[in-house]
């Protein structure tokens, strides 16, 4: 774990590997959450946790670069369920890269629970590990133009889901009706870092 300076007030805190990112960011949540760290906004990222506002980024720096991190509780988070149809126009390769049938491929991601690494590329969008190395899929050699929102799809190790239309990269694999993203709501976004996420097949009617 190495702790680096991010002008007066902040640090970004390198650790090596993403399992790790979420156990530090969990940790900094329940640490500011009993009084024991005044820091403005957490941030996590994929090998990276951003601290800003720190009161002491000194002292805060050598703390955490001695501490040892504890498992985090998966059950103690938030669960959310994605009603999901498995329709999308990249299935087919997706279980084929996986050697499988789309049926099969279905099963494995529904059968799968998720935990929301951290947020970026569009409001609202999560970037959810779970599913072991070899599930990993590479992104589409071509970009579409044009992805439609509630698209569910894969790159690399994580699942996320489209919040509104964008160009993307990923395999897409089903779509879902949820609002990921409502700024009317509060919060905004529906997933957030430490959320659990299982994705619940559906039929059309």
């Amino acid at each position: 774990m190495r702790a680096l300076p991010v002008g007066d007030d902040a640090l970004l805190v390198e650790v090596s590997s993403g399992q790790e990112a979420q156990a530090l960011h969990a940790e900094l949540l329940r640490r500011r959450a009993e009084g024991t760290l005044t820091v403005r906004e957490i941030v996590p990222a994929a090998r990276t946790v951003l601290l800003d506002g720190l009161d002491d980024p000194v002292r805060r720096a050598a703390e955490l670069t001695a501490a040892r991190l504890p498992k985090v509780s998966a059950r103690a988070r938030e669960l959310i369920e994605l009603p999901v149809r498995y329709d999308g126009p990249d299935l087919a390769a997706v279980a084929g890269h996986w050697g499988v049938t789309e049926r099969e491929a279905a099963r494995v991601h529904a059968g799968t629970e998720f935990t929301v690494a951290f947020c970026g590329f569009a409001p609202g969008f999560g970037y959810l590990t779970g599913l072991p190395d070899h599930y990993d899929v590479p992104r589409r050699a071509t970009p579409r133009t044009a992805v439609p929102a509630g698209a569910v799809a894969l790159a690399g190790p994580y699942t996320g889901v489209y919040p509104r239309p964008s160009p993307g990269g990923w395999q897409l694999i089903g779509t879902t009706d949820a609002v990921l993203w409502d700024h009317a709501r509060v919060p905004a976004a529906l997933l957030a870092p430490g959320t659990r996420v299982r994705f619940v097949p559906v039929e059309d009617a």
